[in-house]
């Protein structure tokens, strides 16, 4: 976090504006940019946010510096999981419809346990 002061300055520098500009965009004095920046104090969330918004960046590149590659590797777990969902669903679906069968001896009930645990799992889909 006491990177943040860092970045406030490099990105206020990078845009051309002075302290005093700065502090005008934001509604605060010149001195809370000063303290921000030589880390004396530490902007709040929505302070953080109407920085970003100044900026043009986000408020997590104005946390850290740059954009951080978590993104990536989220969207590539996101992606793994869904498949892993998929084969479980596919999996589910099949084993209720033998286990239907086997009981039953009627495809018509295995066709409907079936479909039931897709509307179960669609159901849990929704609702988280």
């Amino acid at each position: 976090m006491d990177q943040i002061g860092k970045n406030i300055k490099a990105y206020r520098e990078a845009k051309g504006l002075t302290q005093e500009q700065l502090a005008d965009q934001m509604g605060v004095t010149r001195q809370a940019v000063s303290n921000w920046e030589n880390m004396k104090t530490q902007p709040d969330i929505d302070t953080l946010f109407r920085l970003a918004q100044i900026f043009g960046i986000s408020v997590e590149e104005l946390i850290y510096g740059e954009k951080r590659e978590t993104v990536t590797n989220v969207t590539h777990v996101t992606h793994q999981t869904v498949q892993n969902i998929k084969k479980g669903i596919s999996f589910g679906s099949t084993l209720a419809m033998v286990i239907s069968f086997v009981k039953w001896q009627s495809i018509g009930w295995a066709i409907l346990h079936g479909l039931m645990s897709w509307v179960y799992v669609i159901y849990f889909a929704i609702k988280y």
